[in-house]
């Protein structure tokens, strides 16, 4: 109880799934320009640094942003340091006029906060609430055990907004390169010092900086003779926002949104927990007119998730506790393995305090799927101690041969189990990462639990079992179990006759494995309902915010059509949006995430104007918003790349199995008026290039020159032409910019105005030019890769690749990692078993007559899981893709099903060493191991059985391991218990031959030495 009070809670263990992320603002130009100047140099240093999977950037209006994702579990603290030091190496080669790139790392666990908070109010603009929001609140919740940060979205910082008048500035003679040098020189920090007397210092300072409206307004930009020409003659000054290109929204009503970001190595359940509280108090402390709200909290489904895992594991106890009671018929019996389940649970979770594990859903599965492992050690020491007490022994005696007896078959089926999970565990890679807690979980359990059978549970049979005949139900089931094994042998006995039949079965099913497994749908992992939809938002690149903004409240009336809608958050900028509908509790709707996706899509279809695709979050860590992400890599200029991804496009299109035509990332849609400087022109007038760009840079581009104080806190500066100046270029060709000698020169004069259309972003991918295609494949993933793979071979030329980014990368990468973890978890089970039989042979029979016989029954269930998910077929409820919580089912079925043949074989060969004919002994081993192999057999199923039918959040992933379980262990004993004797039969040594052999060489020798 100690240790489960102390492990953290988390969605799913701790990992280094890290990305850094460089942004560097360039403020007004170009992608061209950006993407040139900074995106490639920075790209080219980073390059070179360790730890890096791959590198991909965007270049577009004014910013760089450089992503670097690092491989898994590499150091991102050093990755960090690194990157920072080859930034720095290239940071003099960078335009000046650009700011200084900012670094930051980012985890998987952290691509979207925990929770997000909503402040909204129909009294205070944006900026008020903002700088309310920084000056009270963030501190506040920073200051909360366990929070990483609180970051700002959709808020809008103070800065004093200078809005130019061309007009006024070209009638008074002023240049706009102009005002940005009265700015800088008159809005001045000093910082002087202090005066040092003999007996007393003085601190110094002096008021050289501009802190109100007032005091910019009255800033002198010309002074000539009696002429004072202020800002306030040029410009409107106000106390305005950095920027107008965003807007929030919460359930349709403007808000700013606070992300709340948990430290990886905190509790994020007590964390947010501790966050709602505190808005609880800051609620009531919030001025007048602002409403604060809980916008979107990740833990709700993490809490329910592991309510649905716990209440899953109570019904795993009591249907197992019941099986074993139905098995053994009386309640003296019962208790010896059931005692053995908690102290192995209890075993399992300190073994997860010792070596600093979490309580996540992955640890949780291992101890609901432990409740039916744990208990067979037990199950199989208790039903061999009751055999001996029938046979007239006493308790002592019984439960001392008993114990002996199968000191061997435990120990080997347990170190089977063990060094199946051992792939799991150390294989690398996401599904290492991953699994790594739950393969250790359940391997601690399964240790514990073999200890406890073979100490605690013999004590406790001498002391609780007693001989005696038996009566009522237990006599009923035992007369049940004698009918049963007669039938049982009889069956058994004309397979043996027919062992060819027998041989032509098995290799018929084993070689169905092949192309069923082939055959098996797949992706990476099942698609959770995680109670959220996303909306993503493309809009026309020439779209302002306003218009953006209009549409999209057509998306937030979309999501409120829903009965299961609870709220909404909206976060929308001109030409590109992201949006959300928070679905009601799962025990408030009827209907999935998964079945009300394509309705919603139904209805964003009927949205004219911009483009919505519905998306859920990605299953596992490290995904993104679509899980198809295909990239195309060239040398070439985006758009002769974009030429070959749109025929790719076109045949994805064809096949009708996308949810919604695949989005291409580059759109070369972008309207561009470009200035086109007469030189002869400016050279002959006096004027220099630098004169017009750093003039149209002052008038149009938005930088800031300085920042100011207010209030100990300090914000920018940015003068900048009113809107009603800039509404389109063709106004600016009426502005004037700096001629010789102070003059000014109508912009027309020496440029004209050239339109053409242009990317919005120039992408790259591993530093070359890439166009990527994102998109939901209404199917298994791996399907729409290979579709997409296959386009993609027929029409691109040569200097062409492809590649892979977000969950369809995690596919490739870990998708061919199973069948290597599977060979090496069976090549493990057969050295220790060839080590525990002593022998070469006797693995092979167990392995053989059980492995794949298990694996055919496991993959019916993925074999026939229907192509298209959209489209209903009878095999949904029951079906499976082969994904990475399925594979880790097949890999342990591999050891679950080898303690069958364990049992039988190690028995035959002790009846062979007894005098018994090898057929003799292994029809007598089946026979007698008939009642424990089905009282673990019926134990392991029961106990999965209730993953099979779990609904809610998590479901999905459970259902799929629990399928594989519960198909395979079931139809691989039947299929066991059937074959493995024939197997036997074939290959096992004939231990009496060899013991008569070896008689007849002793009496030779004798008789000669007696000669």
């Amino acid at each position: 109880m100690q240790a489960i009070s102390t492990l953290t809670v988390r969605q799913y263990p701790r990992n280094e799934n890290a990305k850094v992320i460089i942004s560097t603002i360039y403020v007004g130009a170009d992608a061209e320009l950006v993407r040139g100047f900074i995106t490639t140099p920075l790209e080219q240093a980073v390059a070179t640094a360790d730890g890096i999977d791959y590198i991909s950037s965007e270049s577009k209006l004014g910013i760089s942003t450089i992503t670097v994702r690092l491989e898994l579990n590499y150091d991102s603290t050093k990755a960090l340091a690194e990157i920072g030091s080859k930034v720095d190496q290239v940071r003099g080669d960078l335009p000046p006029e650009s700011e200084v790139p900012i670094i930051t790392v980012e985890s998987a666990d952290s691509a979207r906060a925990s929770a997000y908070l909503s402040f909204a109010s129909n009294i205070l603009q944006a900026n008020e609430i903002t700088d309310y929001l920084v000056r009270v609140i963030q501190p506040r919740l920073t200051a909360i055990p366990g929070v990483q940060e609180a970051e700002i979205l959709g808020g809008r910082t103070f800065a004093m907004r200078i809005w130019l008048d061309p007009a006024r500035m070209a009638a008074l003679g002023i240049h706009p390169a102009q005002v940005r040098e009265a700015l800088a020189s008159n809005n001045y920090l000093s910082a002087i010092g202090q005066t040092k007397g003999h007996l007393v210092s003085v601190n110094l300072t002096a008021d050289t900086d501009l802190n109100s409206v007032e005091e910019f307004e009255q800033l002198a930009i010309l002074n000539e003779g009696d002429t004072i020409i202020r800002i306030r003659d040029i410009a409107k000054v106000e106390l305005g926002g950095e920027t107008y290109e965003s807007e929030v929204r919460f359930s349709g009503s403007k808000a700013v949104f606070m992300g709340m970001y948990v430290l990886p190595n905190a509790n994020t359940v007590d964390v947010i927990k501790a966050v709602r509280e505190e808005l609880e108090v800051i609620k009531k402390e919030l001025p007048k007119g602002i409403e604060a709200n809980i916008g979107y909290d990740s833990t709700v489904y993490i809490e329910e998730a592991i309510s649905e895992v716990t209440s899953t594991l109570v019904e795993t106890l009591v249907i197992v506790m019941f099986v074993i009671f139905m098995f053994m018929g009386r309640i003296r019996t019962v208790l010896v393995p059931i005692i053995a389940i908690p102290i192995s649970l209890i075993g399992a979770i300190f073994l997860m305090q010792l070596l600093g594990f979490t309580i996540n859903l992955l640890t949780l599965l291992a101890i609901v799927l432990s409740v039916g492992i744990v208990v067979d050690d037990a199950i199989i020491v208790v039903e061999n101690i009751e055999r001996h007490l029938e046979a007239g022994m006493g308790g002592m005696d019984a439960a001392l041969t008993g114990v002996r007896e199968l000191i061997g078959p435990v120990i080997a089926t347990t170190l089977t189990l063990v060094a199946v999970y051992l792939p799991i565990g150390f294989q690398g890679g996401l599904t290492g990462s991953l699994f790594r807690e739950f393969a250790l979980t359940l391997s601690g359990a399964v240790i514990v639990s073999t200890i406890v059978a073979l100490t605690l549970s013999p004590m406790l049979s001498s002391v609780v079992l007693k001989s005696g005949e038996h009566k009522g139900l237990a006599k009923m089931i035992n007369h049940g179990f004698s009918k049963l094994r007669i039938r049982y042998g009889k069956i058994l006995r004309v397979a043996l006759s027919t062992r060819p039949v027998i041989y032509a079965c098995w290799i018929l099913l084993t070689l169905m494995c092949v192309p069923m497994f082939l055959l098996s749908p797949k992706e990476l992992a099942p698609e959770e309902d995680q109670g959220v939809i996303f909306g993503i938002v493309d809009a026309p690149a020439n779209l302002a915010l306003e218009e953006t903004s209009r549409y999209t409240e057509s998306v937030n009336g979309a999501f409120f059509s829903f009965p299961e809608t609870s709220y909404t958050f909206q976060l929308t900028y001109p030409n590109f949006g992201f949006s959300g509908m928070i679905l009601s509790t799962w025990s408030e709707r009827e209907r999935t995430a998964q079945e009300i996706k394509p309705l919603v899509q139904q209805e964003f279809a009927k949205i004219s104007g911009i483009s919505v695709f519905p998306a859920t979050p990605a299953a596992l860590p490290g995904g993104s918003d679509f899980p198809l992400e295909f990239v195309i890599a060239s040398t070439a200029e985006p758009e002769e790349i974009l030429k070959y991804v749109n025929l790719i496009k076109t045949k994805a299109i064809e096949s009708g199995r996308f949810a919604f035509p695949p989005i291409i990332d580059t759109k070369i849609d972008q309207p561009q008026s470009e200035f086109i400087i007469d030189r002869d022109m400016v050279s002959s007038l006096g004027l220099d290039q630098r004169d017009v760009g750093a003039d149209l840079g002052a008038l149009v581009g938005g930088g800031f020159v300085n920042r100011f104080n207010i209030a100990g806190r300090s914000y920018k500066v940015i003068p900048q032409i009113e809107r009603i100046g800039r509404l389109n270029p063709d106004q600016l060709q009426d502005i004037y910019v700096k001629g010789p000698e102070g003059t000014l020169i109508q912009l027309s004069t020496v440029a004209t105005i050239e339109d053409s259309v242009q990317p919005r972003s120039l992408n790259r991918f591993q530093q070359f030019n890439a166009v990527k295609l994102s998109g939901v494949f209404m199917g298994p993933l791996d399907q729409g890769l290979k579709l997409l793979e296959e386009a993609a071979a027929e029409v691109l030329p040569d200097g062409y690749r492809v590649d892979y980014v977000g969950e369809s990368r995690q596919l490739r990468t870990e998708g061919n990692k199973f069948l290597p973890a599977f060979m090496l978890a069976v090549v493990l089970i057969f050295m220790v078993l060839a080590a525990q039989f002593n022998s070469f042979r006797d693995p092979f029979i167990i392995l053989l007559g059980s492995v794949p016989l298990a694996m055919f029954g496991a993959l019916i269930f993925t074999f026939l899981k229907m192509m298209n998910p959209n489209m209903p077929y009878w095999t949904d409820g029951w079906t499976t893709t082969l994904n990475i919580y399925s594979q880790v089912g097949l890999v342990t079925l591999v050891g679950l099903v080898a303690k069958n043949g364990i049992l039988i074989v190690e028995f035959a060969n002790e009846l062979q060493q007894q005098g018994r004919s090898k057929l003799d002994a292994v029809q007598e081993a089946a026979e007698v191991r008939l009642r424990p192999v089905l009282m673990t057999t019926v134990a392991t199923v029961a106990g999965h059985f209730p993953l099979t039918l779990v609904t809610g959040a998590g479901a999905e992933a459970r259902n799929s391991i629990g399928l594989v379980l519960v198909g395979g262990m079931s139809i691989g004993t039947i299929f066991t218990l059937l074959f493995l004797p024939s197997i036997y039969m074939l290959i096992a040594k004939d231990r009496q031959a060899c013991s008569r052999d070896a008689e007849a060489t002793k009496c030779s020798q004798l008789t000669q030495h007696e000669a």
